[in-house]
């Protein structure tokens, strides 16, 4: 049983951009396959954004791992319910894999600013790695593409297999006691320390303090995770269905994309009958001076014996 979530672990790792170009998009993806390098400094197209992610796959399943190489960010981190790993490990892991079926769909774009933009989109691939067959598989995968010196590349990737939501808790025999309301005097303030950033947003959970948790979150904000994708109001509604009084945080590690954005990324441990480990990764930017949650990715990890 390790063995098969080991597989398929390095599976949800190595799925991780791009996919056969539809027929909208299949002359913007062909020439940024061919001319990679080309350096431009407009805010990408939606168009544009989906045409690199999938011409990363098709560097992939031809196996041009140089062309893959290129368009990676030499800071590149990517995160699996495995673990989390760098450039180096992206590029050692991908060789062992021949991809076999790749289908695409559910395409979400947002333009964090003139230099960031992220990708979501659910994969279902069917690979095999060292002749073992991988089944058909769906994920949810997203990227963060990085414009360096008119050059886009890809600086983040996480991947979650997509589960069923879990049905509703049963009902309690009593009413449920209403939580006392946090007090707060001022909005809470945030700073370019996104560790700091990131562990006060959880006291904010543990306080049920949800409209201080809304003034940290992005207009634009959307929330990907294995039952699905949210905006920010589908963000605030999730959070208050959830008891976060158990959550252990551990494993930070973060990364500066430019001097306005910065990557978390840590794994969460909730004890309980049935306790769960989740990796989680949250972009925040910085909106006129202020820290702001504009992107999260969570990621169960399956637990095995």
């Amino acid at each position: 049983m390790k063995k098969t979530v080991l597989l398929l672990s390095l599976f949800v790792l190595l799925v991780a951009c791009g996919a056969p170009p539809t027929n909208r998009e299949a002359t913007t993806s062909t020439n940024l396959a061919t001319n990679t390098s080309a350096p431009t400094t407009a805010v990408p197209s939606d168009a544009e954004v989906i045409a690199r992610e999938k011409s990363i796959w098709e560097a992939l399943k031809n196996r041009n791992y140089d062309q893959f190489a290129r368009q990676l960010a030499p800071e590149q981190i990517e995160v699996t319910e495995e673990g989390v790993v760098d450039r180096a490990g992206t590029l050692e892991s991908v060789k062992s894999v021949d991809f076999m079926e790749v289908n695409f769909s559910d395409w979400r774009v947002v333009n964090l600013d003139p230099d960031l933009v992220v990708t979501t989109y659910k994969v279902s691939v069917k690979a095999k790695q060292k002749e073992k067959e991988l089944p058909l598989t769906d994920f949810r995968d997203s990227s963060a593409w990085v414009n360096r010196d008119g050059k886009w590349q890809a600086i983040f990737h996480q991947s979650t297999r997509i589960l069923n939501m879990p049905p509703p808790p049963p009902p309690t025999s009593s009413p449920a006691k209403s939580a006392s309301p946090a007090v707060t005097s001022s909005p809470a303030s945030t700073t370019s320390d996104v560790i700091a950033n990131e562990k006060m947003v959880w006291d904010l959970f543990r306080a049920k303090n949800y409209d201080a948790f809304a003034a940290l979150v992005d207009a634009k904000a959307l929330e990907v995770n294995p039952y699905g994708v949210y905006d920010k109001e589908g963000v605030i509604k999730g959070v208050q269905s959830f008891d976060a009084s158990n959550a252990q945080l551990s494993e930070f590690r973060a990364l500066n994309i430019d001097k306005d954005a910065a990557l978390v990324t840590y794994v969460v441990k909730i004890s309980g009958p049935k306790p769960e480990v989740e990796r989680h990764s949250t972009i925040w930017l910085n909106r006129d001076g202020k820290w702001m949650a504009a992107f999260h990715h969570g990621t169960a990890v399956l637990q095995t014996k």
